[in-house]
């Protein structure tokens, strides 16, 4: 499924010592349900297998950022150690000659694993938690026949009421869930829900291959695997830290669609001082709202269904990539000056724009990748690592033309005497540098800390600071970029002899003859200073 929190995993000759099937956070009656439909080896028979070579492993924790137990590199397999008693993890030992699956829980507050696979289990367990409020029963039965006196039975209550408690701490040690096999396939089921606020934290599935080498090879174990888990939060299919996600979202689509609106009054009010990509910047604001509608209605049917709405979830993705595209060609074409100082790219501004582009495109089919793969499955580490690495890639990409930029500026004004109009260029992009430089650092890094310091259920956190700094670089972009006369950025004066700044690009004969009359660098006040020139 596509971020559903109703997930199916299928595995196909997988070899991998530990994969990370899911995580997900619970709050109280949360609950969770692994169907584990099928499981097979390729010639090989799992009854040769010796017990805990294969299993899982349920462990909790606060938030995401101290790794968990299950998470640290370590020799040893899982399966075959018991955890430290301070360490809240659930084992599931794969027995085969068995035909069970023997759990073993460590640490406090764990919640309750029930068998949901079998019929006859569950008033099985009905019938422990009975005999744990009355456990005269089954004693007096075995009793009764060795001892018939008085005596006997004192000693007998004695007896029942000593191992009252250690009944109690046995029996999760003690507890097996059915392993069913059909035609050499091997499968399970069983659920949990979490009953007490002690029990509430983010829960990570993992399933561990004992048998394989530490570093797989062709002629390693191979197993094919599929398996379903369904994961629900009271109200919400939605992890705990993402139920206010949909709210989030839509409440930020009103915001930047309002910032646009803004934008465009500001425009038209100021027509006569407008450039092609003050306009750009306007459709920027309005395709980023259209993508945070469409992910709030996204994140709305996965909380509700459990699984999003193709039609919408493919809506959202083209918005998103075209969200990501302007984004980055907009900063891109203010950072080399484009239409505010010069009109023509020069060849070294068109090879950045050959690379961002395509950067670019990589960057979101990564993350439509992603977001409609399992976590579990070989593939979706690999695609995660490739996004990574070509964001960081654009945000150091889009950097260069303005660099370039402020490279060229401090060039000239050391070299000729107009030092208070190279200046003023100056400070325009050496205050738009600063401007990227912050918001890349805040969103991929700041951001990033405080998701993985805050609590599970303030994981929502990430996307609101992510959405606000954006949002905030928007409006600082637009306020230093506004289409006024008395902006200062934009009153960069250029006469017969400024001419340096259009050699930044290229150097043209297109512009030979025509003298510029106005002081103003816009596309449209030059137009009327040159018919006040030719009346």
């Amino acid at each position: 499924s596509v971020r559903g929190q109703i997930h199916r995993l299928i595995l196909k000759d997988d070899v991998r010592q530990k994969i990370h099937l899911n995580t997900f956070g619970f709050f109280k009656n949360g609950n969770m349900t692994v169907e584990m439909t099928s499981l097979i080896s390729k010639g090989f028979d799992f009854k040769t297998v010796e017990n805990s070579a294969l299993g899982l492993s349920l462990d909790r924790s606060k938030n995401d950022g101290f790794s968990s137990y299950l998470e640290e590199d370590i020799d040893f397999c899982f399966l075959k150690k018991r955890p430290p008693s301070d360490v809240p993890v659930t084992l599931f030992v794969f027995e085969f000659g068995k035909q069970q699956v023997r759990v073993q829980t460590s640490g406090t507050s764990q919640p309750k694993v029930t068998d949901a696979g079998t019929e006859g289990s569950q008033p099985t367990k009905d019938k422990s938690s009975k005999a744990s409020v009355k456990p005269h029963s089954e004693s007096e039965k075995v009793a009764g026949p060795l001892k018939k006196n008085e005596t006997g039975k004192q000693s007998e209550e004695a007896q029942k009421a000593k191992s009252k408690p250690v009944t109690r701490a046995a029996e999760p040690k003690a507890q097996t869930i059915s392993l069913k096999e059909k035609n050499a396939s091997y499968s399970f089921t069983f659920s949990l829900t979490i009953n007490t606020d002690e029990e509430q934290g983010l829960y990570s599935l993992y399933f561990h291959n004992c048998y394989t080498d530490k570093k797989p090879s062709l002629k390693s174990f191979q197993f094919d695997m599929d398996i379903t888990i369904v994961e629900q939060n009271p109200g919400s299919y939605l992890s705990a830290g993402e139920i206010p996600l949909p709210k989030l979202y839509i409440s930020m689509a009103f915001f930047f669609f309002l910032a646009g609106v803004v934008w465009v009054y500001i425009l038209r009010k100021r027509s006569n001082d407008v450039f092609k990509i003050h306009w750009l910047m306007g459709a920027l604001a309005f395709t980023k709202s259209l993508s945070l509608v469409f992910h709030a209605i996204d994140y709305h049917f996965i909380s509700t269904q459990g699984y999003p709405i193709e039609g919408w979830a493919v809506v959202y993705y083209i918005t998103h990539l075209l969200k990501g595209a302007l984004l980055f060609i907009t900063i891109a074409l203010i950072g080399t000056g484009w239409a505010f100082v010069k009109h023509i790219l020069s060849d070294k501004d068109k090879k950045i724009f050959m690379i961002v582009i395509p950067l670019q495109v990589l960057a979101n089919v990564a993350y439509i990748i992603i977001e409609s793969t399992e976590e579990g499955t070989t593939e979706y580490g690999l695609w995660k690592e490739i996004l990574f690495l070509v964001d960081l890639l654009c945000c150091g990409a889009i950097l260069f033309p303005v660099v370039w930029s402020i490279r060229h500026l401090q060039e000239m004004s050391a070299l000729d005497g107009k030092a208070a109009v190279n200046l003023a260029k100056l400070k325009l992009f050496r205050h738009y540098y600063v401007m990227i430089v912050c918001y890349i650092y805040f969103t991929r890094i700041i951001a990033i800390l405080i998701k993985i310091i805050v609590p599970f259920q303030w994981k929502w956190l990430y996307q609101f600071l992510d959405e606000l700094a954006t949002l905030v670089f928007f409006s600082l972009t637009g306020y230093k970029f506004r289409p006024a006369s008395d902006n200062p950025y934009l009153q960069l004066p250029q006469n017969e002899e400024d001419v340096e700044m259009d050699e930044v690009v290229t150097t043209t004969g297109i512009m030979e003859g025509i003298k510029k009359v106005n002081q103003t660098s816009n596309g449209p006040a030059e137009q009327r200073g040159e018919q006040n020139r030719v009346a």
